[in-house]
Formats: structure tokens, C-alpha cells, sequence
């Protein structure tokens, strides 16, 4: 298990990194909108926006991909690093005989 403080720095990590995609997200959207609006109606604003939105979905999917991918390495490092711990009592701890399962 991770102590408080490991715990403390993934969330703010995670936290940071969700406000970086949301303000990079809509900064992207704004400058495109605001070229749309200068250039007007045609061919050139709708090619800005549909662009601006590639990358916005490409710049989200990205972190949620990433983030998801990090947990899961990280509750199979868990799980394995589990093995053999023993809890209080001395009796092995249920997270050491499921890791020892999986391998």
C-alpha cells in the first residue's frame, strides 16, 4: 500500500494534469474561434475549427490514455509488491496470497 504522502503527490499530479488539458483545450478553442470569427464564413474557418477540434480530442484522449494506463502498471506493481507482506498479527496479508495467484 502507498504511504499518504505517495498518495498525496499521484493526486496532485493527477490534478495538474487534468487543469493543463483543460486550459490547453480551451485555449485551442478560443484562438480557433476567434480566427473563425475574423476570417468569416467559408471554406477556411471551418477547416480551422474542424482542426482545432482534432486536436482538442487528441490532446484528451491522450491524458485519459495515459492516466489509465499508469494505474493499471501501478496496481500490478502493487499487487506484486504485496507478496509476502504480513499484517499485525503476522498472519500474510490477502493482497500477498492474490499476488502470489496472478505469477
Amino acid at each position: 500500500m502507498l504511504s499518504k504522502d505517495i498518495k498525496k503527490v499521484q493526486t496532485t499530479r493527477a490534478w495538474a494534469g487534468l487543469f493543463v488539458v483543460f486550459f490547453g483545450d480551451v485555449g485551442i478553442a478560443l484562438a480557433a474561434i476567434l480566427v473563425a470569427i475574423h476570417l468569416g464564413t467559408g471554406a477556411e474557418s471551418v477547416a480551422i475549427l474542424t482542426s482545432a477540434f482534432t486536436a482538442i480530442t487528441a490532446i484528451t484522449t491522450a491524458f485519459f490514455g495515459i492516466r489509465a494506463a499508469t494505474n493499471a502498471a501501478q496496481s500490478a506493481v502493487a499487487a506484486v509488491s504485496g507478496e509476502g507482506k504480513t499484517t499485525n498479527s503476522g498472519e500474510k496479508s490477502p493482497e500477498g496470497d492474490a499476488a502470489k495467484k496472478v505469477t
